[in-house]
């Protein structure tokens, strides 16, 4: 199996485990907290990595650490991805995670480039105006781009909505060339 399929696979079980407990968010924050964790630090890292620390040692170092900030059974999920030797999954599984709890909750990430810095107002006004469009709450990530010139270009997933005045002007262009 790909990484990518595994990590899902996690990420599903972790879902159904986290909507018994009733707290999809909070075994999320917990399971991101591992996994960014691991990407700063470089000695947890190793010593997860390490084929010469058994699973025995890895999982009760993360017991120890994790039994009094999470539920038993997330630890015990956790446990189980370091005993099937998937630890080094963990960042995968995490991104699969949110990704799961935001389809869960009616929720979607938008990618918006603007040619000006706005305040709180206009990305309030974004994400209610692509939360129409696509019937979902729409959590807007906004990033300034002067060239665009005005306008803003929207990604969601593979779906690319450009209103930037820069394409705008290259349409015009091509119209009056052609």
């Amino acid at each position: 199996m790909r990484d990518a399929t595994i990590a899902r696979n996690y990420a599903e079980a972790l879902l159904v485990l986290a909507r018994r407990a009733e707290d999809l968010r909070g075994w999320g924050v917990l399971l991101q907290g591992i996994a960014d964790a691991m990407r700063t630090d470089t000695r947890l890292r190793a010593f997860l990595e390490t084929p010469r620390v058994d699973v025995a040692a890895k999982n009760g170092v993360l017991r120890k650490a994790l039994t009094d900030r999470a539920p038993a059974k997330f630890v015990r999920f956790v446990e189980s991805v370091v005993s099937h030797r998937r630890q080094m999954l963990i960042p995968q599984i995490a991104i699969e995670y949110m990704d799961l709890v935001d389809h869960a909750e009616n929720r979607m990430h938008a990618q918006v480039t603007v040619a000006r810095e706005g305040d709180a107002k206009s990305s309030a006004l974004i994400a209610e105006r692509l939360s129409k469009v696509f019937s979902k709450e729409v959590i807007p990530h906004v990033t300034v781009d002067p060239r665009i010139l005005g306008g803003a270009i929207v990604r969601v997933g593979d779906t690319v909505m450009d209103g930037s005045v820069r394409r705008k002007l290259a349409v015009l262009r091509r119209q009056m060339m052609g």
